[in-house]
């Protein structure tokens, strides 16, 4: 029996090779017992002109898989589904047994209903994205990724890629961070004071961990990452919420008893406002007369391309006071999870020791790669071609924003990749952003980045990273629109 060509398809978006696509078609096949042992695959002539690709792809993507035994070739008979491919599983789920654990009682701690939204995961099949955080996949480099990824996968690198590091992380990494990206905000460290973590998030609950219990205070911004929040709660922390003016964080405001500030200086977040030199020399006074630490995230300051930005917090830093959250997720692409932790040995001894014992360390050969594409230039090329692409999408809504009377409230000086936006009073942006959808438009309803006790609802975030500047101004067209129907209920 033979296998009908028509059973294969390439979907527009999907990732990979066409010959690695088709190579994954074949094997799902097999793997899901749709395609049944000793049955004859399409001819790769047959199969390459249906798909619309060349014969060599299909002929490839073949003897790959007759190489690890999917397929067996018959002389001039064809390819057919090998005796020794795998087996699918023939098995039916189990029925559904009656819990009789009362787990709201017995959880003795629970990490669900924070305050952070999900984004939509289809986001890309919407027409109009303002999104942020997402990858625009004609601004990343994939070719040279992938070629970085291979040579960390070459017998050189073997130790690398295999190695349980236990509390480690790859020296050429640590290397590149601490003589190339640190220097760039006017940090100086040492190997022994950065950690490699899965992300800022994962640095910055790391840093909660270590610096907060229910007897301690936290001070955070108002608005604020939402997500950075929610990690804060958890901790059980008392926290103090203090409300961010045009240059963030009002250091006069911070209570006297609190233990930690968490701040976004370079870029606040949302609003996008950066803190001046003085008001952060401030900071660091207040922090030093209530005796208290100070993490930085300073995230985006790649995104710095309308102007120089400003040093670093940690760069002002005299006493060890301040604890330095990077990420490599925003330059690069979000999936990464790669970030890094700056800050005195003491700390970072511990924060090591923690992050040990839930993951060890982040994969080896993630890490590898990361470091081959940073000390090749391929990441500093990338920056420039994002700086480059997000300056003229920045333009593009700037003048749609003018153009249909739109109220901005925060836009970052340096640049950066989204808009603080505020609508009329009495909208509502939550019910804005859903009859947005209708529109094949998404954007961010600002009212989880408040604390909740004094929450507006007509803040939302405009982002542009996601979408490509030609469909901008209909994009922003439509929110007009829906703006100027009133407020919404």
């Amino acid at each position: 029996m033979a296998i009908s060509v028509d059973t294969f398809f390439l979907a527009p978006d999907a990732p990979g090779t066409l010959q690695a696509q088709i190579q994954q078609m074949v094997a799902e096949g097999i793997l899901s017992g749709r395609f049944h042992k000793g049955e004859k695959l399409p001819s790769s002539r047959a199969l390459a002109r249906h798909l619309g690709v060349s014969r060599i792809t299909v002929t490839l993507a073949y003897t790959e898989l007759l190489a690890n035994d999917y397929l067996s070739s018959r002389g001039r008979s064809g390819y057919f589904v090998s005796d020794n491919a795998p087996v699918p599983p023939s098995f039916s789920p189990a029925p559904r047994r009656s819990d009789t654990v009362d787990w709201p009682a017995t959880l003795a701690r629970r990490f669900t209903g924070g305050d952070t939204p999900e984004k939509p995961r289809d986001w890309q099949t919407y027409r109009y994205p303002f999104i942020y955080g997402q990858t625009d996949p004609t601004l990343f480099d994939h070719a040279n990724w992938r070629l970085c990824a291979m040579q960390a996968l070459g017998q050189k690198d073997f130790t690398a890629l295999t190695t349980d590091y236990y509390d480690a992380d790859d020296p050429l990494l640590i290397e590149f961070i601490a003589r190339h990206t640190l220097p760039r905000r006017g940090i100086t460290a040492r190997p022994q004071e950065i950690l490699i973590t899965l992300g800022a998030q994962n640095a910055l609950w790391l840093a909660a961990q270590l610096l907060l219990t229910r007897d301690r205070r936290a001070a955070i911004e108002d608005p604020c990452y939402h997500a950075q929040r929610d990690i804060l709660v958890q901790t059980g922390c008392a926290l103090s919420p203090l409300r961010v003016d045009a240059d963030g964080l009002p250091p006069e405001t911070i209570p006297p008893g609190t233990d930690v500030v968490f701040t976004t200086p370079s870029h606040q977040s949302p609003t996008t406002s950066t803190m001046p030199m003085d008001r952060r020399r401030a900071l660091l006074d207040r922090a030093r007369e209530i005796g208290a630490l100070i993490v930085e995230d300073d995230y985006e300051f790649e995104m710095a391309f309308l102007r120089a930005p400003s040093p670093a917090l940690k760069s002002l830093d005299e006493e060890g006071r301040v604890i330095y959250v990077g990420s490599f997720s925003k330059s690069l692409f979000p999936g990464l999870r790669l970030g890094y932790l700056v800050g005195s040995e003491p700390f970072i001894r511990e924060a090591r020791a923690l992050r040990a014992s839930v993951l060890r360390h982040p994969p080896g050969h993630i890490q590898r790669t990361a470091a081959y594409f940073l000390s090749l230039g391929h990441y500093d090329a990338q920056i420039r071609r994002m700086a480059t692409a997000l300056n003229d999408r920045r333009k593009v809504v700037e003048e749609a924003l003018t153009r249909h009377g739109i109220d901005v409230a925060g836009r970052g000086v340096f640049g950066g990749s989204s808009f603080w936006m505020q609508a009329p009073p009495g909208t509502d942006t939550a019910v804005l952003a859903r009859d947005l959808r209708a529109d094949s438009v998404l954007i961010e309803p600002g009212a989880p980045f408040f604390h909740a006790a004094r929450r507006p609802r007509n803040f939302y975030r405009l982002a542009y990273s996601s979408i490509p500047a030609a469909r901008i101004p209909e994009g922003i067209a439509r929110i007009a629109a829906r703006l100027e129907a009133g407020p919404q209920e």
